[in-house]
C-alpha cells in the first residue's frame, strides 16, 4: 500500500482553466491556484475585465496566467475557447466550469429569453465546454494523477432560497445532477468530476440589489460569509492528490446553511 503523503495537496504545475475568472468566485479560485503554483487561464465574455484581472493577481501573485475571453453561452464563443487553448496548450489538467448567470422575476412575469439565457450558460455551456475540452483533459489523465472537472454549483440547487430565481436555483440543481453522470462516466478514464455549491460570497452578482452582507453574515450558522481562501482552499483540494478517490460529489461551501435547513 502506497504510503506516500509528500505533496498531498499541491497543485504547483498543473495548468488551470476557469470559466467566469475575471471577478467573483471565478477570480478567487484563479488566484488560489496562481499563488500556489499553478498555470491559470481565465475566461469571461468581457476582454477588458479578462486584462484587468490578469494583470491584477499577476502583480500579486506573480506566476503564469493569461486569458482567453469567450462567451460560453453559446456554442461559437465555447467552439473559441476550445480551439484557443488546443492552440496553446499541450494538456488541461483541471477546467473550472464557473461562469454562471442569474435572472430574477416573478413567476407570472418571468420570460422565456431570461430562462434560457440561464440554462444557457449555467447548464449547457458548462456541459459543452466539458465535451470540447475532452482531449485536453485526456491528455492530462492518468491512474495516478487524475485530470478534473470542477463544476459550480450553488446551494440555491440544494434548498429554496428567496435570492434565488426560478431558473438560477433550477440550473444549479442541474449542475448538481450533471456532475453525478460526470462523475460516473468520466471515472474510468482517470478525470474526475466534483462540484461546489458555494452559499453566501461577497460577489458582483450577487451585490447588485444592496445586499447587506454583514447582516447575512450573522444569519449563518458560522457567524460569516465566504471567503476567498473559503473557496479557493476547496477547488484546490479537489484538484489534488488529497481528493483521487473522490468523484461524483457536490460539496457544500456555505458556513452550514444547508446542513441547518
Amino acid at each position: 500500500m502506497d504510503m506516500d503523503f509528500s505533496n498531498l495537496f499541491s497543485v504547483a504545475g498543473k495548468t488551470v482553466v476557469i470559466t467566469g475568472g475575471s471577478r467573483g468566485i471565478g477570480e478567487m479560485i484563479a488566484a488560489g491556484f496562481l499563488a500556489n503554483g499553478a498555470k491559470v487561464i481565465i475566461s469571461s465574455r468581457k476582454a477588458d475585465a479578462c486584462e484587468e484581472t490578469v494583470e491584477r493577481l499577476k502583480a500579486k501573485y506573480g506566476g503564469e496566467i493569461y486569458a482567453i475571453p469567450s462567451d460560453v453561452g453559446q456554442m461559437v464563443g465555447i467552439e473559441h475557447l476550445a480551439n484557443t487553448l488546443a492552440e496553446r496548450e499541450e494538456k488541461v489538467d483541471v477546467l473550472v466550469n464557473n461562469a454562471g448567470v442569474a435572472w430574477g422575476a416573478k413567476l407570472e412575469d418571468f420570460p422565456e429569453h431570461g430562462w434560457d439565457k440561464v440554462m444557457d450558460v449555467n447548464v449547457k455551456g458548462l456541459f459543452f465546454l466539458t465535451q470540447k475540452l475532452m482531449p485536453l483533459l485526456r491528455k492530462a489523465a492518468s491512474a495516478d494523477s487524475p485530470a478534473r472537472v470542477i463544476n459550480i454549483a450553488s446551494i440555491d440547487g440544494m434548498h429554496t432560497s428567496p435570492m434565488s430565481g426560478f431558473a438560477y436555483g433550477t440550473s444549479k440543481a442541474a449542475v448538481i445532477h450533471l456532475t453525478r453522470f460526470m462523475g460516473a462516466h468520466l471515472a474510468g478514464e482517470h478525470i474526475l468530476c466534483n462540484g461546489i455549491a458555494p452559499g453566501p460570497f461577497p460577489t458582483y452578482m450577487l451585490s447588485t440589489g444592496g445586499v447587506d452582507w454583514q447582516k447575512i453574515g450573522d444569519q449563518n450558522p458560522s457567524g460569516r460569509v465566504g471567503q476567498p481562501s473559503d473557496i479557493a482552499g476547496l477547488a484546490m483540494f479537489l484538484s489534488s492528490k488529497a481528493s483521487n478517490y473522490i468523484t461524483g460529489h457536490t460539496v457544500p461551501c456555505d458556513g452550514g446553511i444547508v446542513s441547518s435547513s
